[in-house]
């Protein structure tokens, strides 16, 4: 079964090796990290923990039986009761509703834990599966915008 846990230091080589397996794949649908997110992991992870740790991001990762990590779901740019949400699902547990699983549960936090009120999210026109993700998780279309220069579409969710 698999867990949703916030993110913490002892996550670091696993969400690296994560990362690094899948970046063709996550490459295919949304922005590559770039050279430079690999070289500075360490130093990311830290600055990520720390604005954690002030309320300002939350993050997750989705971890399987042996503790391996499956995905990550961030809050991030938190403010004013709204955050915007983010995903990452391997692709070897890719089709099996473990995105659909991980952002309910991670909206369930947002409202119960973290006192959200909204939450945003952006996806690319061409991302089938993350706007179905999106849409059986109750975030509606709000309007078109723009990734890394490709077309997409903005969501919102009440909580």
């Amino acid at each position: 079964m698999p867990e949703l846990q916030p993110l913490r230091p002892d996550h670091g080589p696993a969400l690296l090796a994560f990362e690094r397996e899948n970046r063709a794949y996550f490459a295919a649908s949304v922005p590559d990290r770039g050279e430079e997110y690999f070289a500075r992991f360490e130093e990311r992870l830290r600055a990520s923990l720390a604005q954690q740790a002030a309320g300002a991001d939350f993050f997750h990762v989705v971890t399987g039986a042996d503790g391996e990590v499956l995905g990550r779901v961030n809050l991030a740019e938190v403010a004013d009761g709204s955050a915007r949400l983010g995903y990452r699902i391997a692709e070897r547990a890719a089709g099996r509703g473990l995105a659909t699983w991980a952002v309910r549960e991670v909206c369930a936090r947002a409202g119960e834990r973290y006192g959200l009120t909204v939450l945003t999210a952006a996806t690319t026109l061409d991302n089938a599966a993350s706007r179905a993700v999106l849409a059986r998780t109750g975030f509606t279309v709000v309007g078109e915008t723009r990734l890394s220069g490709r077309p997409g579409l903005s969501y919102r969710r009440s909580l």
